[in-house]
């Protein structure tokens, strides 16, 4: 599955799920190490190579909240969060620590997999793409030094804030953004309650590069937390 052994580390205090979440990802190909805490999981990922964190929140030593936000301090490393708490709350706060992806347990492996495989291409794109002027996914493509959109070939007219909402999505490609991030992306820190403007806006933006904006194909909507750009 990979051209190299990426390496996973597991933070969780449930044994059984440790074990198969080793399994699993070693049957793909994966280099996995595993910690039941957060202080052992905190002491492998400074002492180690470790190419993505997947976290439980409910650890027995530190909130996963908590270590998130240690780890933010120092290291872009993706981070996808499995966890049973499955509040709309409990994503957000983890999301805007600086989580990449969020999994309620119990989740299939397939899906698993496909959130583990979207990180590691964003990781890919900030660490080896940074010089890179343009995005595209499907038939929608974006350049950044020219800020101009494209929609199948053909140049699409955008207004100073659809194209930094459409912008700021292709730089988190694959991931969830909340709604709070957003609106203090676009408005600033004193908008960031004012969700109507960027349902307004969103709408805007669908209504030109979705071919059915009620069945978005690009941006689409999680929620209770906020969109999605689709990594295809």
């Amino acid at each position: 599955m990979q051209n190299k052994k990426e390496k996973i580390l597991v933070v969780e205090d449930d044994g059984q799920i440790r074990k198969f979440l080793q399994f699993a990802l070693e049957q793909v190909g994966f280099t996995v190490s595993t910690a039941g805490s957060a202080q052992d999981g905190l002491s492998q990922l400074v002492t180690g190579q470790t190419d993505l964190i997947l976290l439980d929140l409910g650890l027995p030593d530190f909130d996963g909240l908590e270590v998130i936000r240690k780890i933010r301090e120092w290291s872009e490393i993706p981070i996808i969060v499995i966890s049973a708490r499955d509040q709309d709350k409990d994503k957000i706060s983890a999301l805007d620590q600086g989580a990449d992806d969020y999994l309620t347990k119990p989740f299939s492996t397939v899906e698993l997999l496909a959130r583990i495989r979207v990180a590691l291409r964003h990781r890919d794109r900030l660490d080896g793409h940074k010089s890179e002027t343009s995005a595209t996914v499907g038939e929608l493509t974006i350049n950044f030094g020219k800020r101009l959109v494209y929609l199948k070939g053909e140049e699409l007219h955008t207004t100073p804030l659809e194209y930094a909402l459409l912008s700021f999505l292709f730089k988190n490609i694959g991931r969830v953004v909340t709604t709070k991030s957003l609106l203090q992306e676009l408005y600033g820190i004193s908008h960031n309650d004012d969700t109507q403007a960027l349902r307004a806006l969103m709408a805007g933006l669908r209504r030109k590069i979705e071919r059915n904006p009620a069945t978005p194909r690009y941006i689409l909507t999680e929620i209770g937390v906020g969109y999605r750009l689709v990594d295809e």
